[in-house]
């Protein structure tokens, strides 16, 4: 029925094959007895389909694996409780593929030939967008999603809605998710990227049915609001909790060494440039817009054509073990600047007492953001500056 040295490679890696369906009758019959031309490492998900696809699947239960969902729950908690199934039956990996039929079971070998070389890694099929019928909701929720991946981890790729896909399963077990429809699938890889796990494309084949033809359960309101707050969920937490924990990790003695030689110290930038982009870090890393710091931070670099490292650096002053330091004298700023007199000290800052004094610390963080940001540009300036003279004194 398969092909038995590719159905061995699936045994050898501990992968098997996911298909989520929902009201797919059409289809889901094909994309099961084309994957099982390869592999019979198969789970198959109903979740709660009320169209002849229970019957269909009838014809499968003693080949593959079947789960039905009693009612549809969304794909994200399909893939959800087929990953638990799948870890519980030893598997290592999954690959995903959709059931309407736009995937080729024939792109499983090179997910394979992929995990053999780079193991632990998760991988994503990216389609090429400007293939036939590729509908014009779908290009643009790609590119949508993409810059979002790219803001939240760092890492661009060119096709992060791709259902088609291979998941380190063993590697993301103790995640936790909270989403259960389509959306599901960007919290897994930003996530997964967040714990360190690897994140590539490939490129696989894709096939658009023509307009009525196909199938689509995706819901361009509703879940496009879904992923947009999912996105707004997740750049917050890039930005208070990633990133900086990732800027920590990466500043051992080494690498603090080549970052200021590569961005402080190189003659490429002027001395202007760079502490002009330190004020505009430490600015945005004071200033009370908690949660977009820097990612104001980061596209007044870009406008402004700063030093955009120096800038995200500058900006991580806002790193949670600071910030009640930061509050607290933003708040004793706000004092000084409106004459309101609060009974804060610095063991009892809280949210709650921000609250209470909530325009005396607005006014101090403002005040505070300006004059830090323009002393700490100021020394930054007359340090690059005393270093390179010291350069020139040796080398004449």
């Amino acid at each position: 029925m398969y092909e038995l040295k590719l159905n061995n490679r699936f045994t050898d890696l501990k992968c098997c094959v996911i298909i989520p369906t929902y009201n797919n009758q059409a289809t889901i019959g094909k994309i099961i007895t084309d994957t099982l031309v390869y592999t019979d490492k198969v789970i198959v998900v109903n979740d709660g389909a009320t169209d002849s696809t229970p019957e269909i699947l009838k014809q499968y239960e003693n080949t593959v694996t079947v789960i039905h969902q009693p009612q549809n729950y969304g794909k994200g908690i399909a893939l959800r409780t087929a990953f638990k199934k799948a870890l519980e039956l030893g598997y290592h990996y999954a690959i995903t593929i959709d059931s309407d039929g736009q995937h080729f079971p024939s792109d499983f070998e090179l997910f394979l030939n992929t995990i053999e070389e780079q193991p632990n890694t998760l991988i994503i099929g990216a389609r090429n967008m400007n293939s036939e019928n590729v509908p014009g909701t779908s290009s643009f929720g790609n590119k949508f999603s993409n810059f979002w991946f790219w803001i939240e981890t760092g890492i661009k790729m060119p096709d992060t809605q791709s259902g088609y896909r291979l998941y380190p399963i063993h590697k993301m077990r103790k995640i936790k998710y909270f989403t259960s429809r389509f959306e599901f699938e960007i919290e897994a890889i930003v996530k997964a990227a967040w714990r360190g796990i690897p994140v590539i494309p490939i490129p696989i084949q894709v096939y658009y049915a023509k307009g009525a033809e196909r199938v689509t359960h995706f819901r361009p309101g509703k879940d496009f609001t879904r992923i947009s707050l999912l996105n707004t969920y997740l750049v917050i937490l890039a930005f208070l909790w990633y990133r900086p924990l990732r800027l920590l990790r990466g500043l051992s003695p080494g690498n603090m060494k080549s970052f200021l030689r590569k961005h402080f110290f190189s003659e490429t930038e002027s001395n202007a440039k760079k502490s002009f982009s330190v004020a505009i870090g430490i600015f945005f890393g004071i200033v009370p817009i908690w949660g977009y710091q820097l990612v104001t931070a980061i596209l007044v670099a870009y406008l402004l054509r700063l030093n955009k490292a120096i800038v995200i650096l500058a900006a991580n002053i806002s790193f949670p073990v600071f910030v009640p330091a930061i509050l607290y004298v933003s708040l004793k700023t706000g004092e000084l600047v409106t004459g309101d007199v609060s009974t804060i000290t610095f063991q009892n800052i809280s949210l709650v007492n921000i609250k209470l004094n909530l325009y005396v610390y607005i006014m101090g963080a403002v005040v505070l953001s300006v004059v830090f940001a323009l002393f700490m540009g100021i020394v930054t300036y007359l340090f690059l500056s005393l270093v390179r003279n010291n350069k020139k004194a040796i080398t004449t």
